[in-house]
């Protein structure tokens, strides 16, 4: 019996004008997505709109998702427009699963083009939860600026898409599956696979596993609690740190991606891991963390709930990388933050005598320093950290940085914290937020602050807090000009910064599904030794 060809169609549709990706792609409420006409298929399209026609032909693409609701609905549609717009060939995660951290992975392995991910990362899940798309381009990081303001001014003009939908996919099956398309002279393919496999190759490349085995399962084994709070990580956690190092299989919880992260908010801080915190706290853990809905953001927890506040920790995986056979190899050729992200990690640059990179919040950043070979570690306040074996993010990478570094110096993670404080000093930091506030007022609120503390009279300030006195040295509304192609980022945040190096930051966050987000940062530095083990909140 012949099969008929599958007919691809041109759909009439209406343009949205609220299509700008933000820091981290397309966030709105699902119910945006849902109920709106067209608006996932309009944005899917300006996406695929935005790679040049010839690179498009045949072309090969990554997609995967954290599970959440509207995920497997997104996926079918992606897969019909891709065909009908010339893609060649999709690889897709097993059951649509795949962390923001395996797609970057497996698009630099197989030189795919691009990836989209469906998340919204730490946001919550469900019907009445948030939903994302997220763009990444060849280099497997997030699409900079350049792509995504294209992607915006497809999407204002837009008339119509293209789409087969007649097309349907098992995405339980792993393997090929191959569809002969109308004006098509080749078949589309699309291809499941394990959502675990290429990225564990990769971390067997990077960390001695042997090591860290040993950590888990000697004589002295070390008893860690993970939490991957329903979200994708939960197979990866158990393929790796149970299977493959052999942590036992209750040391590991939350692990079944679940559409709304069973209720839950997959934000891997104190608040929303809260159920880790108290089982850390009983002390029958040595090492604790947990994951966010996509895997590219982590938490780290020493025995009786000692917490390392992500700043710590970014500097000190910095400090320790020559534990790491993968910079035993490659060396380490620079470090970069996010300007909100403590000056920690400065102080380790300044020690190891390596360049150090101050940009604006967001991965793509980074991506243009380690394609040029300028950088080899990266991180963000926002329990982000990574380095340049792939281009996001990475949080089960961090996990597996901290147990080879605690095998390597048969320290506890608390141990290991203080050592670092008593050498190059602590950076007291916390951050507030205020969510939710009117868009207009929170511009308002910022251009007036930004008047204030520029102001020639602010920097003469000197203010008392306790007994300590901070001497304004500079304020400024940050700007970041790319070492690489020379492009300058603006209004990336006020800062006031004192004389000792501490500083107060005021920011506009990008990642909130409504309203806006006001971000405040406070940081003090501290190096008198009698002075290090304070309580933040205290100072």
């Amino acid at each position: 019996m012949e099969v008929c060809p599958i007919p691809v169609v041109t759909v009439q549709t209406v343009p949205y004008d609220d299509q700008r990706p933000g820091t981290n792609g397309l966030r709105k409420k699902t119910m945006v997505f849902e109920s709106k006409r067209n608006y996932l298929q309009n944005f899917i399209q300006s996406v695929l709109s935005s790679i040049d026609l010839r690179d498009r032909q045949g072309c090969t693409m990554v997609v995967g998702s954290d599970g959440r609701y509207f995920s497997r609905t997104a996926i079918e549609v992606i897969v019909q427009m891709a065909a009908a717009n010339g893609i060649g060939r999709l690889v897709i995660g097993h059951n649509g699963i795949l962390s923001t951290p395996a797609v970057s992975c497996i698009i630099r392995k197989i030189k795919a083009i691009c990836g989209i991910i469906l998340t919204a990362s730490h946001n919550p899940g469900g019907p009445g939860g948030d939903f994302g798309i997220k763009f990444n381009v060849a280099n497997g990081g997030p699409a900079p600026d350049t792509v995504t303001d294209k992607i915006h001014q497809i999407s204002r003009t837009l008339e119509e898409f293209a789409i087969c939908p007649d097309l349907r996919i098992d995405l339980s099956r792993l393997g090929r599956q191959d569809f002969d398309l109308e004006n098509k002279f080749k078949p589309f393919r699309v291809e499941i696979v394990d959502s675990v496999d290429v990225y564990l190759n990769l971390l067997r490349s990077i960390f001695d596993f042997s090591a860290i085995k040993g950590l888990l399962t000697g004589s002295d084994q070390l008893k860690i609690r993970i939490d991957a709070m329903n979200g994708v990580m939960g197979p990866y956690v158990r393929r790796i740190l149970c299977d493959e190092l052999g942590a036992p299989a209750n040391s590991a919880v939350n692990c079944i991606p679940l559409e709304d992260f069973g209720g839950q908010h997959p934000d891997p801080n104190l608040t929303y891991a809260a159920s880790l915190v108290e089982a850390m706290k009983g002390g029958e853990f040595g090492f604790g963390a947990a994951f966010d809905g996509d895997g590219d953001r982590y938490m780290i927890l020493g025995q009786n709930g000692f917490f390392v506040n992500p700043s710590d920790s970014v500097a000190i995986i910095a400090a320790n990388l020559p534990c790491i056979p993968y910079f035993q190899q490659m060396g380490v050729r620079g470090f970069a933050r996010s300007m909100p992200t403590s000056t920690a990690l400065d102080k380790v640059a300044k020690a190891m005598k390596v360049t150090l990179y101050e940009t604006p919040t967001g991965w793509k950043f980074f991506g243009n320093l380690m394609d040029s070979g300028r950088c080899s570690l990266c991180g963000e306040e926002s329990f982000g950290a990574g380095s340049d074996h792939i281009r996001e993010k990475d949080g089960l990478w961090a996990v597996l940085t901290w147990l080879s570094i605690m095998a390597a110096r048969k320290q506890s993670v608390e141990e290991i914290v203080r050592d670092h404080w008593a050498r190059l000093g602590r950076n007291y930091y916390c951050r507030f937020d205020y969510e939710r506030v009117d868009q207009k007022a929170a511009f308002f609120m910022m251009r007036d602050l930004e008047a204030v503390i520029t102001d020639k009279a602010f920097t003469s300030q000197r203010f008392a807090v306790g007994n300590s006195v901070y001497s304004v040295e500079k304020t400024d509304n940050f700007e970041y000009t790319d070492p690489v192609d020379g492009s300058v980022t603006k209004n990336q945040g006020l800062r006031i910064i004192f004389t000792d190096g501490s500083r107060i930051i005021f920011r506009l966050s990008g990642t909130g599904c409504a309203g806006t987000t006001i971000r405040i940062y406070a940081e003090s530095y501290e190096r008198d030794p009698e002075k290090l083990n304070r309580e933040t909140q205290v100072l």
